[in-house]
């Protein structure tokens, strides 16, 4: 059995030597599906649930949401997104240090091994950069 959450934030980002618009600073509103599989609990006060959605919400609430929504997102190995989130950090302003390039694929995986690592036994992390266009990671 499987269930599903969506869930969205906004944050900005750059990717830094692209050949298109997206090399410029810039921002998305995204959309996140977070699917998780498991038998159905029996008995007790979840009877029948995979999970109970407001636990789940709690779990990507503080993988997930609360580091990522309002963040400039930053590939850490770049000299210069690394530049822009110090300029920012000295201004106060909520950066996200990630260890790759912050492409939807890049991302999408690196949520989903946060969540396994929390103990969610998610199967699939869905992002969104615009409403036409996702990456999926499955486990």
């Amino acid at each position: 059995m499987k269930i599903t959450k969506i869930f969205t934030f906004d944050s900005s980002h750059m990717l830094d030597g692209h050949d298109g618009k997206c090399r410029n600073l810039h921002g998305h509103t995204y959309k996140l599906e977070i699917t998780v599989s498991d038998g159905l609990i029996q008995g007790g006060a979840k009877d029948g649930m995979v999970m109970d959605f407001a636990d789940l919400k709690t779990i990507v609430q503080a993988e997930i949401i609360n580091p990522f929504d309002h963040a400039f997102i930053y590939h850490g190995g770049n000299e210069r997104e690394s530049q822009i989130a110090a300029l920012l950090d000295g201004w106060q302003m909520k950066t996200l240090r990630l260890p790759c390039r912050t492409t939807a694929e890049n991302m999408a995986a690196l949520m989903y091994g946060r969540l396994k690592n929390a103990g969610l036994n998610v199967c699939s992390v869905k992002l969104w950069e615009t409403p036409t266009s996702c990456a999926e990671y499955e486990g």
